[in-house]
């Protein structure tokens, strides 16, 4: 059992799709966390560092 676990595991690392998946998924939460709290958040915008306002953040 604990083998085909592990072939498992291999599987999802080597393809890295679930992976991906959970981060876009992670990402979005917290950055509508951020816009549901009134915090702002950092984004990247022609090669610079840009804060955004909370009311400027789409989700």
């Amino acid at each position: 059992m604990a083998e085909a676990i592990r072939k498992d595991i291999d599987k999802i690392l080597s393809e890295g799709t679930e992976i991906d998946q959970a981060v876009k998924k992670a990402v979005k939460e917290a950055v509508l966390r951020h816009k549901q709290a009134g915090n702002p958040i950092v984004v990247m915008k022609d090669g610079r560092m840009v804060w955004l306002k909370p009311e400027d953040i789409q989700v």
